[in-house]
């Protein structure tokens, strides 16, 4: 397993913009697949969107789709979520989530992921 660490989360008005950033500890990273996840309170954590191990294919919820771009760097071992055009319906926790998968897989599900980080809190105002 990888050791996952999300940054950026923070307080934002609506229409605001922020970027997440999950760092990796793993050597192997280019072999992960990431994904990013929220959970908001007395809601069940969700799928938000993810990124194959090439960064050549990626997958979105609907909710989101137009809005964040999910992208990852391997070499800074580093995922990261552009969030824009935030609502306050985007207030949640965070997730970035880890697996190794096959050069082009992007996996969706929460199941099929067997790092987490320990998330990060972003809070949308209106």
């Amino acid at each position: 397993q990888v050791q996952l660490v999300e940054s950026g989360g923070g307080l934002v008005q609506a229409g605001g913009s922020l970027r997440l950033s999950c760092a990796a500890s793993a050597r192997t990273f280019s072999s992960y697949a990431m994904g990013w996840f929220r959970q908001a309170p007395g809601k069940e954590r969700e799928f938000v969107a993810a990124i194959s191990p090439s960064g050549g294919n990626t997958a979105y919820a609907d909710s989101v789709k137009g809005r964040f771009t999910i992208s990852r760097d391997n070499a800074k071992n580093t995922a990261y979520l552009q969030m824009t055009s935030l609502k306050p319906e985007d207030t949640a926790v965070y997730y970035c989530a880890g697996d190794p998968a096959s050069y082009y897989y992007v996996p969706t599900a929460l199941n099929q992921y067997g790092s987490w980080g320990q998330g990060t809190q972003v809070t949308v105002s209106s």
